[in-house]
């Protein structure tokens, strides 16, 4: 079931629009370029809005979120270490066990082939989890 904060005519990606233009300044355009580039890397993802107010992608499980604060753009892989990050993209929670997370501040660019890359590895890894929770 999709969790839409009491709003139950809207879709998660009309929810998703409307949070971009609430923003309304850099914070709100790199939402939208990293949700495009989470489309362009997968055109099959699954947007839901959850925990009151959170983009979320996912494919075969949660891929990733994406979180605004007033400072930064973070984006949380749910199983990130779990994931090969060669260009070092990652840059914030980096101690834990199972995330890890990209924070963006304003002015920065996103290295765009390298967050596909992670996009498509953390896809992967989710399809794998599935096939290996099935066999069981």
């Amino acid at each position: 079931m999709e969790e839409q904060s009491g709003n139950d005519t809207k879709s998660p990606s009309q929810l998703i629009d409307e949070r971009i233009e609430e923003l309304g300044d850099w914070r709100g355009q790199m939402l939208l370029k990293v949700r495009n580039l989470i489309r362009q890397a997968d055109p099959e993802v699954v947007e839901e809005w959850k925990w009151r107010g959170t983009p979320v992608w996912s494919h075969d499980g949660m891929i990733c979120t994406g979180e605004t604060y007033k400072n930064i753009v973070k984006l949380t892989f749910a199983k990130g270490a779990s994931l090969e990050d060669p260009s070092h993209i990652f840059n914030s929670s980096l101690d834990g066990n199972a995330r890890r997370a990209i924070d963006i501040h304003e002015g920065e660019e996103v290295d765009e082939e390298a967050f596909k890359t992670l996009i498509h590895a953390a896809i992967a890894l989710n399809q794998s989890s599935r096939k290996t929770s099935r066999k069981g």
